[in-house]
């Protein structure tokens, strides 16, 4: 039963970005070391979707987020650190009768063997968002839709949803599809699911080892092969970077103020200014950095492939990096960069929140930003960035570099 709108300010046409997903309430060590040996822990919020509205509203960009939590402490925790951000929460509805979920964590990085994630979030409140009660207004107010297939796999209702609101139709914002592969929540079920959800979006992120791990599908070639409709798919490559592919179709294309169009049938996110980046390029630290090359689709379409290097960071900790990328991604891609400064972007976005504990940092300033993306290759390939790197009053020259 879905409860009163939470917050006070409404998305309306004027919003950048509208985010859908589950947000808990995360506990973080105080100490490294295994759950059962940590005295003791301290309170943050986590959530992929929500972390991107969060970081996009940091960046400078009208955020919302859509949600469900619980009518407890721990909803009233999410609702006002979320809208501290200056996210837009007013859709976010409460359920009088499941609680918020709450997960805790250790300090070591996901991937690791000894890393260990208790959740509590089975029969949570976002568990039961479902097509009949999300408010569509308000998920379709902005110029993109972002989803995340975590929210596919928290129950049947969600899934439904999510098949739902990627549904094409007259009108739909461009979607924006992150897999996010959880293991974890597929155990017994299908996660090749998440692969007919990403044919139906507009903008794909996905990793190559989630790739392989959920669908059996290994290389970035392979994945765009396998992913044929979206007109931007971003490949995350680990230490080597990102490789993106971007189908540039024939005819004129119609422009939304930055880059993100109201019907996926007509994007400039599909490499608006790439054709204008360097033929190649070298960088350091990530390997060669090429792009953009051209080649033909079928269908007589250009596919452009981009390809660059991921920088060299001093990391605290590995988490909230992809959901910080998409972010830094998608505000490049709403100011209509080069798809080569979107990646960059989304980089520097990640960089931010591995050179600090929790999933949530302050972004670079803009201009920061910008002069260390406009970096000749070269220098981007020798920079190293460490904790405190986004300092806004630091010069290129002044990040360390080896």
């Amino acid at each position: 039963m879905s409860g009163p709108a939470a917050g006070t300010a409404r998305a309306d046409a004027t919003t950048d970005v509208v985010c859908l997903g589950e947000s808990m309430v995360t506990f973080l060590p105080s100490q490294p070391g295994r759950l059962a040996d940590v005295p003791s822990f301290g309170r943050g919020i986590g959530g992929a979707e929500s972390n991107v509205a969060c970081a996009l509203a940091a960046a400078g960009h009208r955020a919302a987020w859509v949600g469900r939590v619980g009518a407890d402490g721990f909803g009233d925790h999410l609702v006002e650190t979320i809208g501290g951000y200056g996210v837009d929460t007013s859709a976010v509805r409460r359920d009088p009768v499941r609680p918020t979920g709450i997960y805790f964590r250790t300090a070591t990085d996901r991937g690791a063997g000894a890393h260990e994630v208790a959740y509590y979030r089975a029969g949570s409140a976002a568990s039961a968002m479902s097509p009949a009660n999300v408010p569509y207004e308000e998920v379709f107010a902005g110029r993109v839709l972002h989803l995340s297939g975590i929210t596919a796999a928290l129950s049947a209702d969600c899934l439904e949803l999510l098949r739902n609101l990627t549904t094409p139709r007259p009108g739909r914002p461009l979607v924006s599809f992150d897999v996010n592969h959880r293991p974890h929540l597929w155990r017994g079920g299908d996660a090749t699911v998440l692969l007919e959800l990403a044919r139906r979006c507009d903008l794909v992120f996905v990793g190559e080892d989630e790739a392989e791990e959920a669908w059996g599908i290994v290389g970035a070639e392979a994945i765009r092969a396998a992913l044929p409709e979206p007109g931007v798919v971003v490949v995350k490559r680990g230490s080597a970077g990102a490789t993106v592919f971007s189908g540039l179709r024939p005819g004129p294309r119609s422009s939304n103020a930055g880059g993100a169009e109201n019907t996926p049938a007509s994007r400039s996110t599909e490499g608006a200014g790439a054709e204008n980046a360097p033929a190649s390029r070298s960088g350091e630290g990530g390997g060669a950095e090429s792009g953009p090359a051209s080649r033909s689709r079928e269908g007589g379409e250009a596919e452009v492939v981009t390809q660059v290097p991921a920088l060299r960071v001093d990391v605290v900790a590995a988490v909230g990096a992809g959901d910080a990328f998409a972010a830094g991604f998608l505000s490049a891609t709403l100011r209509g960069l080069p798809v080569r400064d979107r990646v960059r972007h989304g980089h520097l976005m990640a960089a931010a929140v591995l050179t600090v504990p929790g999933d949530l940092t302050e972004p670079p300033a803009r201009d920061h930003a910008d002069r260390l993306v406009a970096l000749d290759d070269e220098a981007w390939g020798r920079l190293r960035l460490g904790p405190g790197w986004t300092a806004a009053d630091r010069a290129p020259e002044e990040v360390r570099t080896p």
